[in-house]
């Protein structure tokens, strides 16, 4: 007698929008069939929760994605009237036997283990996220992964030794890396994060520090060991397609490492810090941890904090338009606008088309997005567009601050 047919897979909600500040995405272990997943939580970007559909547990944030799917083209890949969360989108994958740790072997981080970290909240347009970070210096720098504030139009961090929440600027960050760079508003006397001038081994013991869920909660302490160096671990699109990108030299570490603990401390026997996490595995009870090596971390700082925008480095906010266009028109088709918005007060409306940015005509959506994204927040472009009316307009506008990007 045959046995039943099992039934199919729980389904997945739909994936977001293809643009940028809404592109969700899933890490594919190179070389292996296990699936790894970036270890944020939120929504906007790649901070998504997400959850191990095979636990028993409940999504640690997001809810539902509501709301039409319009496109915004200004640079920013944003849907300014159309916001939502996005729940996490699981991924059922077996255990590949790579060297895991359970749940049960969490607990509460102690409060050395705590010194120096921080909890990250990122409000979005629509939705949440949240992380972990590190402290650098005193007067409030702060370095986290560069998914957590992905998307992020206001960033708060609390510091867990004190429980004071400050608001946090985005200074820079490289999104191939994983490394976003942090500075607090009117912050001092914070005590930095121990990190090591040693890189981690194989065999080290190791516990892995931060938010997990991100609730903002107890910081979750996971000890474990270094099961790998040197792991590659490929960025693909949630909705499929191909390219992406990858992270690089990571640290593979058994130990329970969960949605929201990214930007957080791996810390070796002596306390210090030797990577930061950044992706986990998912389909099993078991979980691998995988983390940047601090090394790698700390050059992306030290680029950042000099300013270099040399390879995938960026810096601070890009400017921001606030319009939303009509993805189905062949030109940019305002379909959306942002209240009180650079766009909105040179007195765009819905139904308007934008024509050129600074003189240069700009024919389609994906045109007038990369004008837009080569521009700063503050700079002043000279704006045309045509009315419903037929008649032609410019006016000179001041862009605004975009999601992280």
């Amino acid at each position: 007698m045959s046995s039943p047919t099992p039934p199919p897979p729980p389904p997945f909600l739909p994936p977001p929008p293809p643009t940028r500040a809404w592109r969700t995405r899933r890490l594919v272990a190179a070389g292996a069939a296990a699936s790894v997943l970036l270890v944020g939580t939120g929504a906007g970007g790649a901070a998504v929760a997400m959850r191990l559909l095979d636990d028993g547990s409940t999504p640690s944030a997001g809810t539902t994605r509501q709301g039409p799917a319009t496109t915004a083209q200004d640079g920013t890949g944003d849907d300014p009237a159309s916001p939502f969360a996005q729940r996490g989108q699981g991924l059922v994958v077996p255990d590949q036997g790579l060297g895991a740790s359970s749940a049960q072997d969490a607990g509460d981080a102690t409060a050395e283990q705590s010194a120096g970290i921080v909890q990250i909240s990122s409000t979005m347009n629509g939705g949440t996220g949240a992380g972990t970070g590190l402290v650098l210096t005193s007067d409030g720098e702060i370095v986290t992964n560069h998914h957590v504030v992905e998307g992020a139009t206001t960033i708060k961090v609390t510091v867990v030794s004190t429980g004071r929440t400050y608001t946090a600027r985005y200074v820079g960050g490289d999104a191939v890396t994983d490394v976003a760079v942090l500075q607090l508003q009117d912050a001092s006397g914070l005590t930095p994060a121990d990190l090591s001038d040693d890189a981690a081994q194989v065999g080290d013991e190791v516990t892995a520090v931060g938010d997990a869920g991100g609730d903002g909660g107890t910081l979750t302490a996971s000890p474990g060991s270094v099961s790998a160096l040197g792991q590659d671990i490929t960025v693909q699109s949630t909705d499929g397609s191909a390219g992406g990108t990858r992270l690089t030299d990571l640290i593979q570490l058994d130990a329970y490492v969960v949605p929201g603990d990214s930007g957080g401390a791996v810390l070796d026997s002596d306390g210090e810090v030797v990577g930061m996490n950044v992706a986990a595995s998912s389909g099993s009870r078991q979980v691998t941890g995988y983390a940047i090596p601090i090394a790698t971390v700390e050059s992306v700082v030290r680029k950042i904090e000099d300013g270099d925008e040399s390879g995938d480095i960026e810096l601070g906010y890009q400017g921001y338009l606030g319009v939303g266009l009509d993805p189905s028109a062949t030109t940019p088709l305002v379909a959306q606008l942002v209240e009180d918005s650079a766009a909105a007060e040179a007195g765009v409306e819905v139904g308007d088309t934008i024509t050129k940015v600074d003189g240069t005509a700009v024919r389609t959506a994906e045109a007038l997005q990369q004008a837009i994204a080569a521009t700063d927040a503050g700079d002043r472009v000279a704006l045309t567009w045509t009315g419903t009316d037929g008649q032609e307009h410019t006016a000179t506008v001041t862009l605004g601050e975009a999601p992280v990007s």
